[in-house]
């Protein structure tokens, strides 16, 4: 009786960590797009996002096995700046690319397909959108099976997929 109460215990826990980061979450989002900082405003936010994360905080946090669920979102915030520079490098190359005076030879569009090793629909997600951020591939399908299906504009950005930024979320959700 103790170690179902322990864990309905551990479930609640779980359960309200997943709302307090699905309203900040919320709140921030609210305030970059809002872009309103009086109190009316503010306590406006506070009221949306408290009603929002209420009622849907299973949408962003479906499983409840994140205890470590601060530790996650802190990694996720060291990703984004990684993300932002692999965007930058990205568009560099495709700079390099339009201007290169055999840009018809350099440019090799292609599906590439491979198996993630990821685990969860949030991780795949991340790592989905990750890729299609990322100027010079898009990604087109990813299955069940966690299959990935993407378009890559030419060999070396083909190459470099799944590559380190498969590892880098693995690290967020590990």
């Amino acid at each position: 009786m103790i170690g179902l109460a322990k864990s309905a215990e551990w479930l609640r826990e779980a359960r309200i960590g997943a709302k307090l980061m699905t309203f900040g979450v919320c709140y921030a989002t609210w305030i970059v797009l809002s872009g309103r900082f009086d109190a009316f405003h503010l306590m406006l936010g506070v009221v949306s996002s408290a009603i929002v994360s209420m009622t849907s905080s299973e949408l962003l946090f479906p499983d409840v096995k994140y205890a470590n669920l601060p530790r996650m979102v802190l990694r996720f915030f060291l990703y984004i700046p990684w993300l932002l520079y692999q965007v930058f490098l990205a568009n560099l190359h495709l700079l390099y690319l339009t201007f290169h005076p055999r840009m018809k030879e350099q440019i090799d569009p292609q599906i590439v397909t491979f198996q993630s090793r990821l685990e969860g629909d949030m991780a795949l997600l991340i790592f989905a959108n990750s890729i299609t951020l990322t100027p010079g591939t898009v990604t087109i399908y990813v299955s069940v099976l966690k299959k990935f299906t993407v378009h890559a504009i030419d060999d070396p950005s083909a190459r470099a997929l799944p590559g380190r930024m498969e590892e880098k979320i693995e690290h967020i959700f590990a």
